[in-house]
C-alpha cells in the first residue's frame, strides 16, 4: 500500500480509491479500521444504507469488496430519483405535453423511463419545452423570464433538498409570480424506513447505515423508533471511506451487545437537533401526506404537498389532477432492489436490456441508483 497522504490514486483492494487531504480518506487509517471490523465482526450482519451518496463511495471506493463477506450490504431507497413511482413519472410526462408549459427539472430526471419507454428527454426532442436546471430558484427566473406560459418544477428530493423548494415557493409568493407551480414529489425518509422494517420483520435487515445528507436536516430523533419499536441499531454516517467504515464498527459493536441504539458519526455536520432554520422551512410550506414510493407502495405521511395557503402553486392540481394508471414493467427488478430484495445484479435485464446508456428502470439512471453504481464499479 502506498504511503498515507499519497496525491495518487492508492488501492484498499479490488478498487482504486480517491484520496484528499483529509483524514477521513487516510489509507492507514481506513485500513485499520476494516482490521477492527474483520476482527469484531462474530455474526453473519446485514446492513442497509438509505442514501444514494453512501451507496455510490461503497461501490466507487472498492468498500463492499473489501468487507468480511459475512457483512452483506444492502442499498435502500435512498435514491430520490429511483423511489419516483411510475403514476408520477406519467404525469410528469402529460404535463410536459401540455399547451403553454415549460417543464424544470434536474438531470437524472431526464432518462427516466416512463409508459411506453417515453422520458422527458424524449419529450423535449419531440416538441415538449423541457429544461435541465441545477436549483428550483432557476425554475422561478423561467417563470419570470416568460410571464405568459406556466413553468412547472418538479421538486425531487428527501428532506435534504425540500427547503431549497420551499424557499422558492416563498419567493414565488412575495413576488407575485403566479406562473410559477410546483409538482412535489419530495419524500420523507423516517416513514420509508418504518415501512421497510414492519414489512416481515425488516426482511432480515439487522442494521442500518442511515443517511448523512438527510439528518443534517432533521437530526437523529426521528429515527429512534428503529432501536425502541423495532429492536435494531442504526448510525449516521458521513460520506468519505473511513466515515463508512466507522459506523459499520459501530453497528458490529453495538450488534455483539446485543444494544439497539442511534448513534451519531457524523458529528461535524450532524447534530441531534439537526437544522431548525431548515426544517421551518419546510414546515411553513409543505404538511406530510400519503405518497407512493417506487417498490414500497404508498406509505402514510411519507411525502410533502403544499399547505393551503400555496396551493395555487401546485402543479399537480393545475394540470394532471388525477395520477395516470400505469401498469408496472414486470421485467424491471427496481422494486425489489430498492426494498433490499435482490442485488442489482440478480435483476434478468441488468447490463442486457438495462445499462447506463440504455436504462430500462430508474436505479440505473440516477449516478445515486444501485445499479448503475453496480455496473459502473462492479466489475
Amino acid at each position: 500500500m502506498p504511503p498515507a497522504r499519497t496525491r495518487q490514486p492508492f488501492h484498499l483492494g479490488a478498487h482504486a480509491v480517491r484520496t484528499t487531504n483529509s483524514a477521513f480518506s487516510d489509507p492507514e487509517i481506513c485500513s485499520a479500521l476494516l482490521r477492527r471490523i474483520h476482527a469484531e465482526l462474530n455474526a453473519p450482519m446485514r446492513f442497509m444504507e438509505l442514501c444514494g451518496t453512501h451507496t455510490a463511495v461503497v461501490y466507487r471506493d472498492g468498500l463492499h469488496s473489501l468487507l468480511p463477506e459475512t457483512l452483506t450490504h444492502i442499498s435502500g431507497p435512498g435514491c430520490p430519483v429511483c423511489v419516483t413511482h411510475d403514476r408520477e413519472i406519467a404525469a410528469c410526462l402529460e404535463s410536459a405535453g401540455k399547451d403553454g408549459v415549460i417543464t424544470a427539472c434536474f438531470g437524472d430526471m431526464m432518462r427516466i423511463p416512463g409508459p411506453g419507454g417515453m422520458t422527458l428527454g424524449k419529450a423535449g426532442a419531440a416538441g415538449a419545452e423541457v429544461k435541465v436546471v441545477y436549483s428550483p430558484l432557476d425554475a422561478l427566473r423561467l417563470a419570470e423570464a416568460h410571464p405568459d406560459r406556466t413553468v412547472v418544477f418538479l421538486g425531487v428530493g428527501f428532506e435534504t433538498t425540500a427547503p431549497a423548494t420551499a424557499a422558492t415557493v416563498l419567493r414565488a409568493a412575495a413576488q407575485g409570480v403566479d406562473n410559477f407551480a410546483l409538482f412535489s414529489m419530495h419524500k420523507r425518509i423516517p416513514p420509508a424506513l418504518e415501512a421497510l422494517l414492519a414489512e416481515e420483520a425488516g426482511g432480515g435487515i439487522d442494521a442500518f447505515l442511515l443517511p448523512g445528507h438527510v439528518s443534517v436536516v432533521i437530526g437523529t430523533a426521528p429515527y429512534r423508533f428503529i432501536a425502541e419499536k423495532y429492536g435494531r441499531p442504526g448510525v449516521v454516517g458521513g460520506f468519505e471511506p473511513a466515515d463508512i467504515l466507522l459506523a459499520l464498527l459501530c453497528l458490529i459493536r453495538m450488534r455483539r451487545a446485543g444494544r439497539a441504539e442511534v448513534l451519531n458519526c457524523y458529528g461535524r455536520a450532524v447534530d441531534a437537533g439537526g437544522n431548525a432554520r431548515a426544517r421551518a422551512l419546510i414546515d411553513a410550506v409543505f404538511e406530510p401526506a400519503d405518497a407512493l414510493w417506487r417498490g414500497l407502495g404508498c406509505i402514510p405521511r411519507s411525502g410533502l404537498v403544499l399547505r393551503g395557503e400555496y396551493e395555487r402553486f401546485d402543479a399537480r392540481a393545475r394540470l394532471v389532477p388525477d395520477l395516470p394508471d400505469v401498469p408496472e414493467n414486470p421485467a424491471c427488478r427496481c422494486g425489489d432492489v430498492l426494498r433490499g430484495r435482490i442485488a442489482p445484479r440478480n435483476c434478468p435485464l441488468f447490463g442486457k436490456q438495462c445499462s447506463p446508456a440504455n436504462p430500462t428502470g430508474p436505479c440505473m439512471v440516477s449516478t445515486e441508483g444501485s445499479c448503475a453504481a453496480a455496473f459502473r464499479y462492479d466489475a
